[in-house]
């Protein structure tokens, strides 16, 4: 049986980054449950997201969003 490779996991700021939002909405998406998350650090307060979460929410996110615009 082969091993699985492990969920590439990001921060909220490399999330905002690639999604070009503020870390507020990453929290919002969070808090809201549109996009998972796991609770990490020592205390807990540290959230990572998947990646391949990130890629799915902005996927079905623009499903509907014309691919090249009207100019």
């Amino acid at each position: 049986m082969a091993a699985q490779a492990a969920p590439v996991l990001l921060t909220v700021v490399e999330t905002a980054s690639i999604m070009r939002v503020s870390k507020m909405t990453i929290y919002r998406l969070v808090q809201s449950g549109h996009l998972p998350s796991i609770r990490s650090g020592p205390s807990g307060r540290s959230f990572r997201i998947p990646e391949a979460a990130v890629h799915e929410y902005l996927r079905t996110s623009f499903m509907g969003a014309p691919v090249n615009p009207p100019q």
